[in-house]
């Protein structure tokens, strides 16, 4: 399965025996892969589902291919996962965006808040064609089966009150609180059952006291990444690994659901 290329096709793809066009693929696997007729791809509809299909014919006139199989994705976590992240300067954002999709993020909101370089809305907004590519790349890449949302950017203020999960807040000025995997811990009960986290993480110049005490004033837990002051984009990777090895995601059995979770609230 692995061997095998992933694409998402916005098309509808159809059952197990029909001839599926490929032409909105054709650059890829004509010009990039050098694909040829008998060679199978697996096709990604977006909703948990996979087509194992193969060529049957790949040219500059015509690119199609028939569906062998349909069988369900095995790479979406159970638990899911919002990133509420600060923006950043573009190279830093897009590497969140990829990285966040790899570890299973579902959901990326770009946040503006004090120190936000990146504004207002509009100036994040011309930016979302290069990132919903990033995110779909990443996703074929990484074995998902459903795309991760990218949600229209929000002031900071909305954001905070927005959240219905698990939310945590790592903040490095945050002293006595909790580390991130007590604090996760003690509100999911190590995440037994369907459950929605929350993640807020600030941008390069970090949160200010006010956002911070705003937040925990909206029903955000503080919590550390440890004693080490992390650049914006290491933080908002670290936090979501942690979260997700605490789930049981990074291991090799590590359950999988396709579907919308349970909200829990911390």
């Amino acid at each position: 399965r692995r061997g095998m290329h992933r694409f998402f096709l916005a098309s509808a793809l159809p059952a197990t025996g029909g001839a599926v066009d490929l032409s909105p693929l054709r650059h890829q696997l004509l010009r990039v892969l050098r694909a040829r007729p008998g060679d199978r791809v697996l096709l990604l509809d977006g909703c948990g589902f996979e087509y194992v299909t193969e060529l049957e014919a790949v040219d500059g006139r015509e690119t199609t291919g028939r569906v062998l199989e349909k069988r369900r994705t095995t790479g979406e976590p159970r638990i899911h996962v919002t990133l509420w992240q600060c923006a950043l300067k573009a190279d830093k954002m897009e590497w969140v965006l990829q990285k966040g999709t790899e570890l299973g993020v579902s959901r990326f909101v770009p946040v503006i808040s004090e120190r936000t370089i990146v504004r207002p809305a509009s100036a994040l907004v011309r930016k979302y064609e290069r990132w919903r590519t990033i995110v779909r790349e990443a996703a074929e890449q990484s074995g998902r089966g459903l795309l991760p949302e990218l949600a229209e950017p929000l002031a900071y203020a909305d954001a905070v009150r927005q959240a219905d999960g698990v939310r945590l807040l790592p903040w490095e000025g945050a002293g006595g609180a909790p580390g991130l995997s007590e604090r996760f811990v003690r509100a999911t009960g190590g995440a037994e059952g369907q459950t929605r986290i929350d993640l807020l993480v600030g941008p390069e110049g970090g949160l200010s006291a006010a956002e911070a005490q705003e937040a925990v004033a909206a029903g955000w837990g503080l919590t550390t990444l440890g004693p080490r002051t992390l650049r914006a984009e290491t933080a908002a990777l670290a936090a979501v690994a942690v979260v997700m090895a605490l789930a049981g995601e990074m291991g090799p059995g590590a359950p999988q659901v396709v579907g919308g979770p349970t909200a829990s609230q911390a």
